[in-house]
């Protein structure tokens, strides 16, 4: 029986992928593979991901979304980031699938010069409207400046909730019923929830212990407002790359080739919080590197040897410079500060109220909706089921 130790003797790694045993809740089967391997296979067989069933599937959404956006400006709202993924489902959505896109952005104001470049870069050729939420810059950084002082992980976790709200109210005000999303867990994985959880209770609760001004213009998603668009609202929430196959490196060379779009480095460091999150703060204080989402999809798809995944999962991550001095500049934090609550032991979401349980006392009513596209599944997925609490 394979045990999955051949990586590392003194860590337990899936046979399959890298995961090992410090991923949250893991475990592993007899062959040494993770569940998480196992729940991405579900996925698979569920979506029919990449076959011709998936591709029949999509095409049958298409001619839904098309349907209802008959006689609307829009038909469909698509979140963008200036990143691989977002950029992408634009060009697709546009030259392949006919379909008249509303472009969205949340703009937490720590975009990077190249994000910003990018986004217009693929929306003003193929003519496509963008729809800002700016949030004010000091409300923004009061909320991520909370969460620091928390010591929690979910730093970014506003940026995300905060995105999602948007496409549901700029839905509602065009009146469109269908929100895509450009996310692949094919390409990307499922990030386990262990350090990895918001919802709009834990960001309010956080930020009314540790923030020192109120956040007007954050568009916060209570339990309340979540209901009113998945259920009241029934906005649809599409991931094409769910059906679809989809390659990363394809889609990259094809935008660079077509907008003169730019790589930004790595997954997810389009912003600059989101790379300080990746890069400095999960490594240095939870000794937790999210690359390994990527490089065991780049494993699990035959893309990357494991042995050479590993190697790069065990280098230091790519530091941007000057990164942490733009941090504590931002957030006004003197280095002794920003020392001191790095070095502060790591608590957990657990610690702090949320809608969690109200999610799992919910799960039948998610399992329906998650079935209607009406959430995502993996919000079904990852919120709705008990979670063991961090020791």
């Amino acid at each position: 029986m394979t045990l999955g130790y051949d990586l590392d003797p003194t860590r337990r790694v899936c046979t399959r992928c890298i995961y090992d045993d410090r991923v949250p809740m893991i475990s592993f089967d007899a062959a040494g593979v993770c569940n998480y391997c196992r729940q991405l296979d579900g996925l698979v067989e569920d979506y029919n991901t990449g076959r011709p069933e998936g591709a029949a599937e999509f095409e049958r959404l298409l001619d839904e979304i098309k349907a209802a956006g008959r006689g609307k400006k829009y038909d469909c709202i698509i979140g963008v980031s200036g990143g691989t993924d977002s950029s992408y489902l634009v060009h697709k959505a546009v030259t392949d699938w006919g379909l008249r896109p509303l472009a969205v952005h949340y703009d937490n104001t720590w975009n990077s010069a190249i994000a910003t470049q990018n986004i217009a870069k693929v929306l003003l050729p193929l003519n496509v409207d963008l729809y800002t939420h700016v949030v004010n810059n000091e409300e923004a950084d009061d909320i991520f400046l909370s969460f620091f002082r928390a010591s929690v992980a979910e730093i970014e976790g506003s940026t995300d909730l905060a995105l999602r709200e948007t496409m549901y109210r700029a839905a509602w005000q065009y009146k469109v019923r269908y929100v895509m999303e450009g996310s692949s867990f094919v390409t990307e994985g499922i990030t386990p929830v262990g350090r990895n959880y918001f919802d709009g209770k834990y960001i309010s609760s956080i930020h009314k212990m540790f923030g020192t001004m109120s956040a007007s213009s954050y568009p916060l998603m209570t339990f309340n407002r979540f209901l009113f668009w998945t259920i009241v609202a029934r906005i649809k929430n599409i991931r094409p790359f769910w059906y679809l196959d989809y390659n990363k490196e394809d889609a990259r060379a094809l935008l660079e080739r077509e907008y003169g779009w730019q790589y930004y480095g790595g997954h997810h460091l389009e912003n600059r919080m989101t790379a300080f999150y990746h890069s400095v703060y999960m490594p240095q204080k939870f000794e937790s590197d999210l690359r390994n989402n990527t490089l065991s999809a780049l494993v699990r798809n035959g893309k990357m040897d494991r042995a050479e995944a590993w190697a790069k999962y065990n280098e230091p991550p790519h530091i941007e410079e000057e990164l942490v001095t733009y941090f504590q500049k931002r957030l006004g934090l003197s280095e002794n500060e920003y020392a001191s609550i790095m070095a502060e032991p790591p608590k957990s979401w657990h610690e702090f109220p949320t809608y969690k349980q109200r999610f799992e006392r919910m799960r039948p009513v998610f399992k329906v909706l998650a079935d209607a596209n009406l959430v995502p599944r993996s919000f079904y997925l990852k919120y709705c089921f008990p979670t063991k609490t961090e020791g």
